[in-house]
């Protein structure tokens, strides 16, 4: 029987790590399957321009993965049983709705798993943002964004925006919609000081840039309450708004956590510095999903270079541990921000040991062809998985001798039970 591998959410992080695999062990010993809603590879780095009404590539898995040997299934993932080594999914119904139908549950056995379910966003418990707020945590809530500002224009008379969070992701949102959509009036409402840990020459540059998109902001400001037309906010203002979008942080979803694997507070699997859970050896976590420690002795941030690293580092062990070698430590340190402020304007803030801003950054249409190029290189390298790997595929160790803390690893026999 074939070692199986099971891949769950095909993600920046996801995607990197089954194509590598795929390309690094032997087909003949080793079986991988990717368990994803979507049947496309999503941009989210790009959601926030999805929404604001630009057209963004999204290549189709099956074809991201093809000549791989990987195997793609859509389908949303449910539960995870971490004892008996099963993943339970929802099937697609085959409606083309990225997983949210139910076409009957299906189990997937594995004997490693890589569990890259990523993000979405947070609401902490703000009434209303469920039912009236939108979001670019994901492709379909981008869509529903990008529909209703197109209804707003349509109208011609305008429309009031207010983006809710201060981090990156709502600084994004509110320059884009801003610049795409000069017939709107947008509010960005930020909690602190706008761009806070941004360094000062990158905070001044940030406030030009809104100044001159025409963004209005409101720092040191919560939000208590979103209702159909209105923000209700803490010192009791109260602004009218066409479309509320909620970017105030992300959440993982609860599997792991109700799985029984070990989790940080915030419902991360807490890993080991190879991406290894510290509660079950043969799942490993990556991206979002991981609460994993970076070299500064801090953890990872939630964003797409964490997905790099944490990607990178599982990958190098899972082959060494089931090849028999050693497993090396890979690079673990966030060393910079990268924003976008509309398509001709962007930030690049250097960041130390400490996870502090640099007094050193970049600013306008430089730090703008950075990121853009970036974001392609980030997406021509997760649709062309196998590029500038070893064509040499390595067999499974049969009986290695195991590297002093490791566990020797071989393909299972037909009837034999996986073990930890």
């Amino acid at each position: 029987m074939k070692h199986r591998i099971v891949v769950l959410g095909a993600g920046y992080a996801g995607a990197y790590v089954a194509g590598t695999l795929a390309r690094r062990l032997a087909p003949a010993d080793v079986g991988i399957t990717v368990v994803n809603a979507e049947p496309d590879f999503v941009q989210r780095l790009r959601l926030h321009q999805l929404a604001a009404g630009q057209e963004i590539a999204a290549p189709p898995l099956a074809d991201v993965f093809a000549g791989t040997a990987v195997r793609l299934r859509l389908a949303r993932v449910a539960a995870v049983d971490p004892e008996r080594r099963v993943v339970t999914v929802a099937e697609n119904d085959g409606d083309g709705g990225g997983g949210n139908g139910d076409g009957g549950r299906g189990a997937i056995e594995y004997d490693t798993l890589v569990y890259a379910l990523g993000s979405r966003g947070a609401a902490h418990g703000v009434p209303g943002v469920a039912p009236y707020a939108f979001d670019v945590a994901a492709r379909p809530s981008a869509l529903r964004l990008r529909a209703r500002l197109d209804g707003l224009d349509a109208r011609g008379g305008g429309g009031s925006v207010v983006v809710v969070g201060d981090g990156l992701t709502g600084i994004e949102t509110a320059t884009e919609i801003a610049e795409s959509r000069p017939g709107l009036s947008v509010t960005l409402i930020a909690r602190r000081e706008l761009g806070a840990p941004l360094s000062t020459g990158a905070r001044e540059h940030l406030r030009r840039a809104c100044d001159r998109l025409g963004v209005t902001v409101l720092e040191h400001t919560g939000v208590e309450a979103v209702e159909a037309g209105r923000v209700l906010c803490a010192d009791g203002t109260v602004l009218a708004s066409d479309a509320t979008v909620w970017t105030a942080g992300f959440v993982v979803a609860p599997i792991a956590a109700t799985a029984g694997l070990e989790v940080a507070a915030d419902g991360r699997i807490v890993v080991d510095r190879t991406m290894r859970s510290v509660s079950h050896p043969d799942v490993y976590a990556v991206g979002d999903s991981a609460h994993a420690i970076g070299d500064n002795g801090l953890p990872l941030p939630m964003s797409c270079a964490s997905a790099g690293y944490t990607g990178r580092q599982a990958t190098v062990a899972i082959v060494a541990r089931l090849t028999g070698g050693t497993v090396k430590h890979t690079g673990l340190e966030y060393v910079a921000n990268h924003i976008s402020l509309g398509r001709r304007d962007g930030i690049l803030q250097l960041v130390g040991h400490d996870a502090k801003a640099k007094p050193r950054f970049m600013a306008g249409r430089k730090a703008a062809r950075f990121k853009a190029a970036i974001l392609r290189m980030s997406l021509w390298t997760t649709s062309h998985p196998t590029f500038g790997l070893p064509t040499r595929t390595r067999r499974l160790a049969t009986a290695p001798s195991a590297p002093t803390g490791e566990t020797a690893v071989r393909p299972l026999r037909s009837g034999e039970a996986a073990r930890g």
